[in-house]
């Protein structure tokens, strides 16, 4: 983050001239937080887990501030771009299940819970949910805690893995848009979520 140390101007400094500085230093903030990162590495869990976001994710700066890591991922056409999350966050893996299930509804007025899919695996001495849901997605494009509008989105998919770590608690991977692009890069982001590594090492 850039450090701005206080100005003190005189009181009979040019108008002009405080403008002129302000510029300058928000300027130099937007260059030290660029809106995208190049890099597909990030890590998990304080920085002792490292993963590779698959081709066609663009890590992007995060829309929330509870948001460790964001990438964007182009779909198809007119439709909205698809988008994944990193976080870490409380609560057991099943309360996050059901949360998430409620933010879908089906189209034939089904419940969700009975729809979607759930995998458990063991990677690099975690226990890793990977959840599959598909419908109808509320969505909340100022979050959760903004009191937006809530958007309807039919045909949506989410893809999540829950990592549950000894020591750091348990973090969020939430890839979810159009289920187009969902399932065009479904298996790269289990490759990714199998691919998960201790910091340091190479990815698998």
């Amino acid at each position: 983050m850039l450090e701005i140390t206080r100005l003190f101007l005189p009181r009979s400094a040019p108008l002009a001239a405080c403008l002129a500085i302000a510029g300058f230093l928000t300027s130099g903030a937007a260059q030290a937080q660029p809106a995208t990162v190049a890099d597909p590495t990030f890590t998990i869990a304080g920085g002792a887990l490292s993963l590779e976001a698959p081709a066609g994710f663009e890590r992007v700066r995060p829309k929330s501030m509870m948001v460790e890591t964001e990438f964007a991922i182009a779909s198809e056409g007119d439709a909205p771009a698809g988008r994944m999350t990193v976080m870490g966050a409380g609560g057991s893996v099943e309360a996050n299940i059901d949360r998430w299930a409620g933010q879908f509804t089906q189209p034939n007025g089904g419940d969700t819970k009975e729809k979607l899919s759930t995998k458990k695996l063991e990677i690099a001495g975690t226990k890793v949910t990977i959840v599959d849901i598909s419908g109808t997605f509320l969505d909340q494009p100022g979050g959760p805690f903004a009191g937006g509008p809530t958007v309807k989105r039919p045909d949506y998919r989410m893809l999540a893995g829950i990592v549950v770590t000894p020591d750091a608690g348990n973090y969020f991977l939430k890839f979810y848009g159009p289920a187009a692009t969902v399932e065009k890069h479904a298996a790269g982001f289990q490759t990714m979520l199998e691919g998960m590594v201790p910091a340091g090492k190479p990815a698998r």
